[in-house]
């Protein structure tokens, strides 16, 4: 079905220009912390890991650091594993997760992987609880060299020399909610274009990247979280957020056309977590805790069955 859903901004059918994105920005109010939520937790990482800027955001008269945290002994014998998140600012989850992970699991991988792991791409979404960035443009369409978002354009320079010898990447999500009431009416108002309702699944699953979809990797994930928290069933027509359902829990995007972030690299063994935080059978905990097994399960699927050992 489509529909001429109401937004506060523009004018039905017609994309927005520089005085709609300015007052969309207006409106963006500043609603938690990145430095102390965020940035406190990273930089208390330094006492096992390098962390280390590797850019800035200048949406003036703000300025955001962007961290990455690696192993402290990198050795380019040993497999290089990625882990992101917070490209969506609002996906909380996403951020936390891969700081559970720093702080209590990935101790277990020193000396037998190189870990790179970048916790929050988008600070500035972040601490707006958004899914774009301050030019709403959403930073998981736009990783492609010369990027108009800064977020993507940060972190494809980052991975850039990773592109050929990553071998995993792992990137954290979530579906909440507030994607069907708030950001895809956004994102028709922005394009001018009908807004057409959709559906969220009610639980976690993998978007796995068609052009290396690796369905045995992509289980041993979905086994894993599945002692954690629930997996999102299929909807009535088969579909996932209108995708085709490939294996339990599991559809596939063509990441790269997309410009989405696991599609960065070359990387074997790619995937993008999705939870659902809203769902009255999860909670915060749950989710961060689903994000983290989600990391290990990963690695460890990669390391051994099935992947590469070490």
């Amino acid at each position: 079905m489509t529909t001429s859903a109401f937004y506060p901004i523009g004018i039905p059918g017609t994309p927005w220009g520089p005085t709609e994105v300015a007052a969309w920005r207006a409106r963006q109010d500043r609603k938690r912390s990145y430095a102390d939520e965020v940035q406190g937790r990273i930089e208390a990482l330094q006492a096992h890991f390098d962390v280390t800027e590797y850019g800035r955001l200048d949406y003036a008269p703000e300025h955001y650091p962007l961290y990455v945290v690696r192993s402290r002994q990198w050795d380019e014998t040993l497999p290089t594993m990625l882990v992101t998140g917070g490209v969506h600012g609002y996906e909380t989850s996403g951020v936390h997760g891969a700081l559970q992970f720093l702080e209590k699991d990935a101790a277990r991988y020193a000396g037998r992987i190189n870990l790179l792991c970048v916790p929050c791409v988008s600070p500035w979404g972040y601490e707006r609880i958004h899914r774009w960035n301050a030019e709403a443009l959403d930073p998981n369409r736009n990783f492609r060299e010369h990027s108009p978002a800064q977020e993507s354009a940060a972190l494809w320079g980052l991975l850039a020399p990773l592109r050929a010898t990553a071998h995993m990447h792992i990137d954290l999500h979530e579906t909440t909610d507030s994607d069907e009431s708030e950001f895809r009416p956004a994102l028709a108002a922005r394009d001018g274009k009908p807004f057409e309702p959709g559906t969220i699944p009610d639980g976690f699953y993998l978007c796995a990247d068609s052009a290396q979809p690796e369905p045995a990797f992509q289980q041993a994930v979905i086994a894993a979280v599945a002692k954690v928290t629930h997996i999102a069933p299929a909807d009535p027509d088969g579909t996932i957020i209108g995708s085709p359902v490939v294996a339990h829990g599991v559809i596939e995007y063509d990441c790269r056309k997309l410009g989405l972030c696991a599609g960065i690299t070359d990387a074997r063994y790619r995937t993008t977590t999705e939870v659902y935080p809203d769902s009255p059978r999860a909670t915060p905990a749950q989710c961060n805790d689903a994000q983290a097994a989600a990391i290990v399960a990963a690695i460890d699927y990669a390391l051994g069955g099935g992947g590469r050992t070490v």
